[in-house]
């Protein structure tokens, strides 16, 4: 049984960081399950709010639907209980049921619902998808606003009336107005995170619009960094952040913009800056070039020098 109830998980992701590791992987793309053991040991001490497994940055869309179990259950064995893990759930809705399903009997503290495989959605569709899942396990349901899951207020609104277990709305989409709805609205009903890639970049203003937190891609090979942002951003030293911004996180976006797919392949190539390689992205995406890498290599080494 999972020590967070769905309200102490909302409680507890909204007071901090959020982690959304990478997933290793040996030369041959199989799961590196001790080099992901031995990175989630590596980043515990630094202290963020949950560890959400197997996410974006994690590849979920590159992982077989039993690698994504094997995944989550290294999490929840590494992290025992010291903190939430988050298991994703995501494709076709049948499929997205059996995750959150897998997911509790894993020992995973909540579910996090990416965005559908392919179709397109109408709100009727999107808003029927979620209360399946919702319905199908006892644990937090957080959805991810993006691609083809874009909600209306409405929408949001109608599932926080039914499904008790909807506890958080992550946007990765920045509709100002919808936040600020959702915030005026239904603020004590949901905990709203930020997934805009690079959050950083976003933190400030979206914390005026409720955002308490948000995924941190940087956390991965900047703990201490992203940490430092994040206090930043919380006790809204403007001064601090947009030093910040101006040092690391806008040149790493100078980067990471280069080509589709580098908002993952970039987080990789961050931790062999630091000597922690955690081995290639799987097809689709493809690795820095050697001349990145030693580009972000550099500015790594100079915000570690600072």
């Amino acid at each position: 049984m999972t020590p967070f109830s769905p309200e102490d998980l909302r409680t507890t992701l909204g007071a901090g960081l959020l982690s959304f590791p990478v997933t290793h992987a040996r030369p041959d793309l199989t799961f590196d399950e001790d080099g992901y053991r031995e990175h989630l040991a590596w980043q515990a001490p630094f202290g963020s709010s949950g560890v959400f497994a197997a996410g974006g940055t994690g590849e979920f869309f590159s992982l077989t639907p039993a690698e994504v179990a094997t995944v989550v259950r290294a999490a929840v064995a590494a992290t025992a209980g010291a903190k939430p893990v988050v298991a994703p759930a995501g494709y076709g809705t049948a499929q997205a049921v059996e995750m959150a399903r897998d997911a509790e009997a894993a020992g995973a503290s909540g579910v996090f619902l990416l965005p559908p495989y392919l179709t397109e959605l109408s709100q009727e569709g999107l808003v029927a998808h979620v209360r399946a899942v919702c319905a199908a396990t006892g644990l937090g349901v957080i959805v991810y606003h993006r691609a083809n899951a874009r909600f209306g207020f409405d929408a949001v609104r109608e599932l926080t009336d039914t499904c008790p277990n909807l506890v958080g709305f992550k946007d990765g989409v920045g509709d100002v107005d919808l936040m600020t709805r959702i915030h005026a609205g239904l603020g004590e009903r949901l905990l709203s995170i930020g997934g805009l890639p690079t959050a950083e970049t976003y933190a400030l203003p979206y914390l005026e619009m409720g955002v308490t937190t948000y995924s941190s891609a940087i956390f991965n090979f900047l703990p201490e960094f992203a940490l430092g942002f994040y206090t930043a951003v919380r006790e809204h030293d403007t001064a601090a952040v947009y030093r910040k911004l101006s040092e690391f996180v806008l040149p790493y976006l100078d980067i990471r913009n280069r080509k589709a797919g580098y908002a993952v392949s970039i987080v990789k190539a961050g931790l062999r800056a630091v000597g922690r390689d955690p081995g290639p992205v799987r097809p689709p995406l493809t690795d820095l070039t050697g001349t990145e890498l030693g580009e972000l290599t550099a500015l790594v080494d100079k915000v570690n020098r600072a």
